[in-house]
């Protein structure tokens, strides 16, 4: 595909690029930019981290598998859909090395309704890609729905998970959104995704 930005006026070029922390977990950098008016701007902080899934799972009787969890972000618990990492073999977790292979988008989504919450789906939908962050992060987000899911088995948590399962009906995940308790910003774009989809 042909990388539009090197043609676009309002693109920054990036002239100079130091990685100030680059382990298994994320690549923080910091650039020096030139403007499209030839001024040079630094630094500009960006970071990368891996690529990810969002699933909005619907069990069987119409209600949402979702997750409650401690978002060090915001340092709150919080509800929301299930959601993880892509991994990559080696374990680098983040997106801009592509030197590694990476599992699928279904794959990952799958994987991640099962660990985090003991169910299954034979009913899978791709939403949509998009950009984490697209101001500071070069990661993507993926979502899916997965419908008619059923439990199958308990919950395989990775060493740093601490997660309980939480089934919510629409009117409380509505109730949520509006206070703040539902609060990671692709997940409730990917519930008013599938609520547009009804």
């Amino acid at each position: 595909m042909e990388n539009n930005l090197e043609k676009d006026p309002l693109a920054w070029e990036e002239i100079e690029m130091e990685h100030v922390v680059r382990d298994e977990w994320i690549d923080f950098r910091k650039s020096t930019y030139r403007y499209p008016d030839g001024r040079v701007f630094a630094p500009y902080y960006s970071y990368s981290r891996k690529d990810y899934v969002v699933v909005v799972a619907i069990d069987t009787d119409g209600n949402y598998i979702c997750v409650r969890q401690f978002r060090q972000g915001i340092k709150k618990v919080t509800t929301e859909f299930v959601a993880g990492g892509i991994e990559r073999e080696g374990g680098r977790e983040y997106a801009s090395d592509t030197t590694l292979k990476a599992e699928d988008e279904l794959s990952a989504a799958k994987r991640e309704l099962s660990e985090e919450t003991g169910y299954e789906s034979d009913e899978w939908e791709f939403l949509m890609k998009l950009p984490s962050n697209a101001t500071l992060a070069d990661n993507y987000a993926s979502i899916f729905v997965a419908k008619n899911c059923r439990k199958v088995s308990g919950q395989s948590l990775d060493e740093t998970e601490y997660l309980n399962v939480k089934i919510c009906s629409e009117k409380e995940i509505e109730e949520m959104i509006k206070s703040g308790e539902f609060a990671q910003a692709i997940h409730v774009l990917a519930w008013y995704m599938v609520k547009d989809k009804k």
